[in-house]
């Protein structure tokens, strides 16, 4: 199984519906929430090379982008393949 990881707020629709994708394809996840810990907000701007918007998702410590790079990648046939499914 994968290491994907989540910044996230918790009133972002998008945030909502990148988790639910996730979700969907049976992918456990670990979620940072941005608005808790400001530290964690900088740690995201660092990975994601300086973007501030959430979500940022990571598979395996690859910067995916946020929710409509993750839809893109998916509808693309590049999303699976990274989670480990044919």
């Amino acid at each position: 199984m994968p290491d994907v990881e989540i910044y996230a707020s918790q009133f972002c629709p998008y945030c909502y519906r990148a988790k639910k994708l996730l979700s969907e394809k049976g992918v456990d996840f670990r979620e940072y929430d941005v608005d808790v810990d400001s530290h964690l907000r900088a740690d995201m701007r660092k990975r994601a090379g300086g973007r501030n918007s959430v979500p940022q998702i990571f598979i395996d410590g690859r910067h995916i982008g946020g929710c409509d790079d993750l839809y893109a990648l998916d509808q693309k046939g590049g999303l699976d393949p990274l989670l480990g499914r044919s």
